[in-house]
C-alpha cells in the first residue's frame, strides 16, 4: 500500500483480516500443500487434476497472504466508536437524504474492509470524500455517473463496528 494514502482501518477491519490470514496461513494452505504432495507423488503431473488445480489454488491463496499482509503491515488502526463528534470522520455512519427524500445509512471505512453491499464506503470514495468533515444540516455534492447529486446530512453516529 505505498501509494501515497494512509491505509486506515477500523479495529473489526483489522481484526477480520488477521483472522484471515491467520486461517489461509495455518489452516488452508497446510492441508493444500498436502495435497499437492501427494498428487505429485502419483505420477505424470500434466493429466493430474489434483495436482494441476492444486497448485492453482496455492498460487492464488499465497497471492491473497501476500495481499493481506501488505495490507496489515500498512494498517493506521483508527477506532473513532464511542466518540461523540459532531463531524463526519473515518468510522462515521452517516445517515444522508438524497433530492428525492430517500434516506440511506453509510459507514466510512478503510479499503480492504468493504462489503458487497453498498452499506460501507471507502474512505477514499466520492460519497466518501464529500462527507468528510461536514456536520448535520450540511448539504453535499457528489460527482456520480449520472451527474452530480445533493444529499442532506441527517445524522452522525461512531458505533462500534463487527
Amino acid at each position: 500500500m505505498d501509494n501515497g494514502f494512509k491505509n486506515y482501518m477500523t479495529p473489526a477491519g483489522h481484526r477480520r483480516l488477521h483472522e484471515e490470514l491467520a486461517r489461509l496461513w495455518k489452516v488452508e494452505r497446510p492441508a493444500l500443500v498436502t495435497t499437492v504432495a501427494w498428487a505429485a507423488g502419483n505420477g505424470d503431473r500434466s493429466e493430474n487434476g489434483d495436482y494441476i488445480y492444486g497448485k492453482r489454488k496455492l498460487r492464488e491463496i499465497d497471492r491473497r497472504i501476500r495481499h493481506l499482509s501488505k495490507s496489515l503491515d500498512s494498517a493506521v488502526v483508527v477506532d473513532n466508536s464511542g466518540r461523540a463528534l459532531d463531524r463526519v470522520f473515518f468510522g462515521a455512519t452517516v445517515t444522508i437524504r438524497s433530492k428525492s427524500g430517500g434516506e440511506r445509512e453509510v459507514t466510512i471505512v478503510g479499503i480492504d474492509e468493504l462489503d458487497s453491499g453498498d452499506e460501507r464506503v471507502s474512505w477514499r470514495c466520492p460519497l466518501a470524500t464529500a462527507l468528510l468533515k461536514s456536520t448535520v444540516g450540511d448539504v453535499v455534492s457528489v460527482r456520480t455517473p449520472r451527474g452530480p447529486e445533493r444529499l442532506e446530512v441527517v445524522a452522525i453516529r461512531y458505533d462500534a463496528l463487527v
